[in-house]
């Protein structure tokens, strides 16, 4: 008989029908008149309910259907008379295909998310990591078919490069050579000659600069792909490999880009919103009771426009009237978390895309405003998770551009590439990036980054 995923068992009410499903047992109660075995196939939060007669079966065969085994089973689907599911199964035959031992880490109920992470290979087989991983793959279809409709092309930037992106030089090395056995020049420094590549090269930590160039030949394209920082961050809200999308657009000035991010996240949000509904409510139940309203109230409001300069008139303000912050509040420093929170969540109670930045405090490929002192870049501020997105117009200007890298001496040796795009035709636009994981902490109500990506990876954490 052929398989009927659980999803589609639980919304068929052909009733009668002989039925097969396989999955692994959620819960196994007993007693001599009947037992229930709860079981999840992985393709809903939902457990199907397979009624078994203990008098047809063979009684040590039922005592090894534990939490956590997996088995296939037939019956007739029929109407459940409990409450909690529509249809249930009357099981006439049970296959086992894999038993599983009272040692098995997940049987517990109430286990706190650090202790499953030590489990992150079995910790997906819960329902809230199963809620989580049927959401993230939601979210992405969601990206690739916003970008499809708006006549984006999805655009395949490099892993392995040559350039720093963002100038913090916390990239991992991509080599081949022996680290025990390097050589060096008289000044001490390692020889790349006789390497893979013949020179440094690292893992992306953004793949926003080759998607300029990409824009700036088919118009509008988007990343979207594994990043990589070796940060030494050990915070709920950083990765050490995480995922990004990253949209970049010729033609595009300031309120356009603006637009583009509101548009674009609301999407996500209301996709998710319609395609997710039972696992968002059982996390809206389980993990965080706002979530369902902070959703619909992201995608109900216009975003507030804030320019850099009101916002800090805004904090300084609150600091005089007896708000206590961390970190001091002045112009020119680059907003904490904190600072975000309280306009988006007090001050605000919407989201909040800030713009004209100081230009000290951003990527040197911002385009730099008429007063010279700030540029214009845009952070997407949410609840909850302070910077959701960060974008910006693009300097196309060659010497303004080569001035600011000057100034900040970037070694710009392999970027001759990069230059070239503001040497022939350039063309103004912008883009932005999202770290796909803080889209993803935002519409599970999650409160770690480690908890929202199937094997985390961070300082002094490599496992599975």
């Amino acid at each position: 008989m052929k398989r009927t995923k659980i999803v589609d068992a639980l919304q068929c009410t052909d009733y009668g029908k002989e039925i097969n499903v396989k999955g692994w047992v959620r819960t196994h109660r007993s007693s001599k008149a009947v037992d229930f075995i709860a079981l999840n196939d992985g393709s809903t939060i939902k457990n199907i309910q397979v009624v078994v007669d203990p008098t047809k079966f063979d009684a040590e065969m039922l005592k090894q259907i534990t939490t956590g085994a997996c088995i296939s089973a037939s019956g007739t689907l029929v109407e459940s008379q409990g409450a909690g599911q529509a249809s249930e199964i009357q099981c006439s035959d049970i296959e086992i295909y894999g038993l599983c031992g009272n040692d098995y880490p997940m049987q517990k109920k109430g286990q706190s998310f650090e202790y499953m992470r030590q489990y992150a290979h079995l910790r997906l087989r819960t329902n809230t990591f199963g809620a989580v991983m049927r959401i993230r793959h939601n979210m992405a279809m969601a990206i690739h078919t916003y970008f499809h409709e708006h006549g984006f092309f999805y655009f395949h930037s490099p892993l392995i490069t040559g350039s720093d992106c963002e100038g913090a030089g916390q990239m991992f090395q991509v080599t081949t050579k022996n680290l025990y056995d390097l050589k060096k020049d008289e000044q001490g420094k390692i020889i790349y000659d006789d390497d893979f590549f013949g020179k440094t090269t690292s893992l992306t930590v953004s793949g926003q600069l080759e998607g300029e160039l990409g824009a700036t030949a088919l118009g509008a394209i988007y990343t979207f792909g594994p990043t990589f920082r070796a940060e030494n961050s050990n915070t709920p809200r950083h990765l050490a490999e995480f995922w990004m999308i990253e949209p970049e657009v010729a033609f595009i000035d300031l309120n356009d880009l603006m637009d583009l991010e509101e548009d674009f996240i609301k999407y996500c949000v209301r996709w998710a919103l319609d395609n997710c509904k039972d696992d968002l409510e059982f996390l809206n139940k389980m993990i965080d009771k706002t979530l369902i309203e902070r959703l619909q109230g992201v995608i109900s409001e216009d975003f507030v426009r804030l320019p850099y300069t009101k916002g800090i008139e805004i904090l300084e303000d609150a600091v005089r009237q007896g708000r206590k912050f961390e970190f001091p509040v002045s112009w020119g420093m680059d907003l904490a978390s904190e600072h975000e929170r309280y306009l988006v969540e007090e001050y605000f109670k919407k989201p909040v895309i800030m713009t004209d930045y100081p230009k000290d405090i951003k990527a040197f490929y911002m385009k730099i405003n008429e007063d010279n002192r700030t540029v214009q870049g845009t952070d997407v501020l949410f609840p909850q998770i302070g910077e959701i997105i960060g974008g910006s117009v693009r300097e196309e200007n060659y010497d303004k551009l080569m001035g600011e890298i000057e100034r900040r001496q970037i070694p710009m040796k392999d970027m001759w590439w990069y230059l070239d795009t503001r040497k022939y035709g350039s063309c103004p636009h912008g883009g932005f990036g999202l770290g796909f994981e803080r889209l993803i902490l935002f519409v599970t109500g999650m409160q770690n980054i480690r908890d929202v990506i199937p094997f985390p990876r961070t300082p002094k954490n490599a496992e599975f």
